[in-house]
């Protein structure tokens, strides 16, 4: 009985090599073929096929794990098709044409967005902007106070720190008044603070779910979530009725009462209107998604909105890593390419491609003055170290670059000829305009881009230009290990 085992030992022993070429080519082929015919950009296919080609095994586990999207695109379709006709039949008609008071080539704009946004460019929305935690927390805390049946909450991180318990004693009075109350939170962002804020939800009575909370292989042996597809997505819902969304994630460290009086910032906003909708569909799909429950269109929006003015025309952007993939980074390119006079960019992690980079350096060998401000003490050092190495080549075609010296500001703001605004969570890089799910908010609005270019010009108030002699002053060993960090960037 012992003949053949050992028979076998002496043939596996003997032949290896052989054995282990013929595993490597079964496993390898097969796996870039697939990395071949699903990657939509020719350079991830070719990296990808590199990786697997030249270490099989290795390759081809890393792929399995972080190379292939998982989101089922057919399924999401068809919850977005079913849902957006629902929630986007409401009475007031789409914006067809812009006033004369915009410049021409901003109906170019308007055009694209009407081809790339499921969503129509609509009226009747009061905008305002909030800047820091200071001014958003407090708004969106007597949203939810006031609420008389329904809250739906989603964000990319919800600490469990000072700021965030407060929301937590909010939403539960609201449902003790019998407010119906959803919570979403990505399954990454809710690590970013111990214990996770979703087991003092679900604890104390509020329905919440993990947002892309599956488990890595067709098993129960490896149960963690997917981290390389997340929701960096920030919606507040209350009555169907007022609506927000923009930068702010929920943490103390955007509160002066708990930083000293020294915070960093970001940008919200809050809209009535239309807009209210699309942000109540993207979160009905997202909740639908995650947790098969349909939010029913007659309870959670409203039928009629008592307007402030002024009301301006606006509509949501969703982008994410399914049929959405391109949105931000097709609006983005277009707004770059009809700008006339000024582009004014205000980004953490700026890290556009190669197309993006194009357009603007176009843009501003073209006359139009491209203004980009980015932080200068970072709070991601190795994001930090990946901007100042692929800099210079906005500086070389005429960009006007500068390191905002004061507190950190995760505003993610885009201004088009003073008329045209794109606010919300994309950062530009390449995490946000291919691997999260996103959403930003495109306005037609004088007055709206001026509030924004203010805050903007604020910024510069203390910010230092980032010129090429300056890029050339870092010493040599840390421009080498920039470079190594921006190889990695996709991943960062």
């Amino acid at each position: 009985m012992s003949y053949l085992p050992r028979q076998f030992a002496e043939f596996i022993f003997e032949y290896w090599p052989q054995i282990a070429l013929v595993l490597s080519l079964a496993i390898s082929i097969p796996t870039a073929i697939h990395a071949a015919m699903d990657k939509k950009e020719v350079r991830a296919a070719i990296a990808w096929v590199g990786v697997i080609l030249l270490s099989p095994f290795a390759g081809s586990i890393l792929y399995f794990i972080a190379g292939i999207n998982r989101v089922r695109k057919t399924q999401i379709t068809e919850l977005r098709d079913k849902r957006i006709k629902e929630y986007i039949s409401d009475s007031s008609p789409p914006i067809t044409r812009l006033p004369d008071s915009f410049d021409p080539h901003l109906k170019s704009l308007q055009r694209l967005g009407d081809h790339i946004s499921y969503f129509q460019l609509r009226g009747g929305n009061h905008i305002q902007v909030f800047m820091g935690g200071d001014e958003t927390y407090p708004a969106m805390l007597e949203a939810i106070e006031t609420a008389e049946h329904s809250i739906a909450l989603q964000s990319y991180i919800f600490d469990n720190d000072r700021i965030g318990k407060q929301f937590v004693d909010a939403l539960v009075r609201a449902q003790e008044r019998g407010v119906q109350v959803r919570v979403l939170i990505d399954a990454i962002g809710v690590k970013y603070s111990h214990p996770p804020v979703h087991r003092m939800l679900r604890r104390r009575g509020i329905r919440c779910a993990l947002f892309m909370s599956i488990s890595l292989l067709p098993t129960s042996l490896i149960r963690r979530p997917y981290a390389n597809l997340r929701s960096h997505r920030k919606i507040l819902i209350v009555d169907g009725r007022i609506g927000f969304t923009g930068g702010m994630n929920i943490r103390e460290s955007f509160c002066s009462e708990f930083t000293n009086g020294n915070p960093a910032q970001d940008t919200h906003l809050s809209f009535e209107g239309p807009v209210v909708l699309q942000l109540m569909s993207t979160f009905a799909h997202d909740w639908e998604f995650t947790t098969q429950e349909n939010l029913t269109y007659d309870f959670w929006c409203a039928c009629v909105w008592k307007t402030p003015t002024p009301q301006v025309p606006a509509r949501c952007i969703r982008s994410g890593p399914d049929r959405f993939l391109a949105s931000t980074h097709s609006m983005l390119q277009g707004a770059f390419a009809v700008a006339t006079k000024h582009i004014r960019i205000q980004s953490p992690y700026f890290l556009p491609d190669q197309v993006l980079m194009g357009a603007l350096t176009t843009a501003a060998k073209r006359g139009v003055r491209v203004d980009i401000v980015i932080p200068k003490n970072n709070n991601l050092r190795l994001v930090n170290a990946a901007m100042m190495a692929q800099i210079d080549q906005i500086i070389e075609s005429g960009c006007y670059v500068w390191q905002d010296t004061g507190p950190f500001n995760h505003s993610k703001l885009i201004t088009i000829d003073g008329q045209w605004s794109y606010v919300g969570s994309s950062n530009l890089d390449p995490r946000s305009l291919r691997l999260n799910f996103e959403l930003d908010v495109e306005i037609y609005c004088h007055d709206i881009a001026q509030k924004i270019e203010h805050l903007i010009d604020q910024c510069l108030t203390h910010a230092e230009a980032l010129t090429l002699d300056r890029l050339a002053a870092i010493p040599y060993k840390k421009r080498l290990m920039n470079r190594v960090i921006w190889l990695a960037s996709p991943y960062l």
